[in-house]
């Protein structure tokens, strides 16, 4: 059975910085695509940031320079870490991975980032 925990929201205030972890269990981050979505109420979820299979990221035009995902092979996680926080940014965030690409199958439960003063 896959799952995918993440960890790591909170309260920031603007400028602040943070940064997410996606736990994985039942599947082999290092084999999939990864990616970081965010939702807030009454919007689709958007993408923020992918690692496609072989390695390349990508991000959303409205965190470059500002977020940056990764991911360890050896502890089966993957993360977002992000700085210079907008209020903007408020969001529930959820990792994803897929076998081939994103958004994938299997989905995280997310966590909660709020940006304010």
């Amino acid at each position: 059975q896959v799952q995918l925990v993440e960890s790591g929201g909170g309260s920031v205030q603007p400028g602040g910085s943070l940064r997410l972890s996606c736990a994985a269990s039942g599947i082999a981050l290092s084999m999939n695509a990864l990616g970081w979505y965010r939702q807030v109420p009454g919007k689709e979820r958007e993408l923020v940031a992918r690692i496609t299979r072989s390695g390349s990221v990508d991000y959303a035009d409205s965190v470059k320079g500002r977020f940056t995902i990764s991911r360890d092979s050896a502890k089966n996680m993957m993360y977002l870490h992000m700085i210079s926080l907008k209020p903007e940014d408020t969001a529930v965030y959820y990792c994803n991975a897929g076998r081939w690409s994103v958004p994938g199958a299997h989905w995280g439960q997310g966590t909660q980032v709020t940006v304010s003063l």
